[in-house]
């Protein structure tokens, strides 16, 4: 089921990281830097997605 996260956190970051947090800190941390660059927002996500 990572491997599915992973993927989907490389297409649309916030969502990978809502699939495995759910709205809160990270989620809102996600969105903010995939806005500011698209680049550190899927490395959040995926380093969401391991730790957990």
């Amino acid at each position: 089921m990572d491997l599915i996260r992973i993927i989907i956190a490389i297409l649309l970051p916030p969502l990978g990281v809502f699939l495995q947090v759910g709205i809160g800190k990270h989620f809102w941390i996600n969105i903010v830097l995939t806005l500011l660059g698209y680049i550190p927002g899927i490395v959040h996500a995926v380093w969401v997605i391991a730790k957990k």
